[in-house]
């Protein structure tokens, strides 16, 4: 099954994780993320164009969820720019999506979060754009394990 493109803030989380050192490249195929609150781990799979991962997005919404995306960028398959992961450090995803329940709402409070850090949300929009457009041509399709 072909995966759906993910909802934007998950290419911010993506780079959140990275900064705050929750992905860890296991070997050539296998990734390890620890979510934002350190009590989950997601096993990340990549073999050619065809991915795993047990997080929700992936697993239950068919879309290319964070942990994937931040492997993939990880070992250079995505573009990444280490100075807007950095002003997305520490930045509680699961608290905020939990308390706003709506991406366009947790959206705007990271992009005014790393406004304050330097990073414009122009910037990161344009970002985003790029990284999801390099997504779409990866046509990564969901592992059955």
């Amino acid at each position: 099954m072909n995966l759906r493109n993910p909802p934007k803030i998950k290419v911010l989380e993506a780079l959140g994780a990275i900064a705050d050192g929750r992905v860890k490249l296991i070997n050539e195929e296998e990734c390890e993320v620890i979510s934002s609150e350190g009590d989950r781990k997601y096993k990340v799979i990549l073999k050619g164009s065809e991915v795993y991962s047990d997080d929700n997005g992936t697993k239950f919404r068919n879309y290319v969820g964070y942990p994937i995306i931040s492997c993939l960028m990880i070992k250079g398959l995505l573009s990444f720019n280490e100075k807007y992961s950095n002003a997305l450090k520490g930045i509680p995803w699961r608290k905020l999506n939990e308390e706003y329940k709506k991406y366009e709402k947790v959206e705007e409070i990271v992009f005014k979060i790393s406004s304050e850090r330097g990073i414009s949300k122009v910037e990161l929009e344009s970002f985003i754009k790029t990284v999801i457009s390099q997504i779409a041509n990866l046509h990564l399709k969901k592992m059955n394990i």
